[in-house]
């Protein structure tokens, strides 16, 4: 099993380094890429923070990915939950993930942030 970090995601998504690129592309075409939910976190938080996309962009190219055969999401379903609530909310992506393990797993998440009991 081949886990991918952000810079991977990053650079795949983005596309602005040739060289990168086609490393990926041949890793790929190797085995399936397996990307963790942290990295999808670092992913969101860059492209919404330092690249400045908006959040319902962002949910789109993450669901595509979702989409692709050859790189897996850990915890797909929770993640495209949580995407989802990340498209139509102010929440952070990580309180996010949060409803989506509640929704997708029925894991209690115990909180005192309001906000985000408003979505659980």
């Amino acid at each position: 099993m081949v886990l991918f970090d952000t810079n991977v995601i990053l650079r795949y998504i983005l596309r602005d380094n040739l060289a990168m690129t086609e490393k990926i592309k041949r890793q790929l075409s190797i085995e399936i890429g397996y990307v963790p939910i942290e990295v999808i976190a670092e992913v969101v938080y860059v492209l919404s923070k330092v690249y400045k996309v908006e959040r319902n962009i962002i949910s789109q190219i993450i669901t595509d990915i979702t989409n692709t055969d050859k790189i897996r999401i850990i915890d797909t379903n929770v993640v495209q939950h949580a995407l989802e609530v990340f498209a139509s909310s102010s929440l952070d992506f990580v309180d996010c993930l949060l409803v989506g393990y509640a929704k997708e797993k029925q894991y209690f998440v115990f909180t005192f942030d309001k906000k985000l009991q408003k979505y659980l």
